[in-house]
């Protein structure tokens, strides 16, 4: 089953939370409207369910991973798009086991890339490689 479009979803629902200061409590009217030009399948909201309700969940730790590896950037200044891919990339690597790192890593720097700014590609890309590289014995993303 193809998830980009429940992947850009979610990262549109984890964006909206940044600035609602809601976690987790994303009503069906926001929902609709966050959503409304996606083709979603209705087997895509349980996986949209468990992002959003994960990165809620394990925010704290994903922001450090975050941290960590945004040396040259400092956490308040990563712009918020960028920050939401990362939080979903990082989910999906450490929680999904259903889903190779390789396939978080490129999807979520293609939506950096539509997203983003002209460097969120690269910058999402460094974070997540970086984090990967620490985590496998070989340096390289697993499957």
């Amino acid at each position: 089953m193809a998830r980009r479009p429940a992947r850009e979803a979610a990262m549109r629902l984890l964006y909206q939370e940044i600035f609602t200061q809601d976690f987790g409590n994303c009503d069906l009217g926001t929902f609709r409207d966050i959503t409304s030009d996606l083709v979603l399948d209705k087997r895509d909201i349980p996986y949209m369910e468990d992002i959003l309700r994960g990165c809620t969940d394990h925010q704290e730790e994903i922001d450090r991973i975050i941290r960590t590896h945004s040396k040259a950037w400092k956490f308040e200044r990563i712009a918020k798009v960028d920050l939401s891919i990362l939080r979903l990339a990082l989910y999906e690597i450490n929680y999904r086991d259903d889903i190779p790192d390789s396939v978080s890593v490129n999807e979520a720097v293609e939506l950096g890339k539509k997203y983003g700014g002209d460097q969120s590609g690269s910058f999402i890309n460094g974070i997540l490689g970086a984090y990967l590289r620490q985590c496998t014995p070989s340096g390289s993303p697993s499957s």
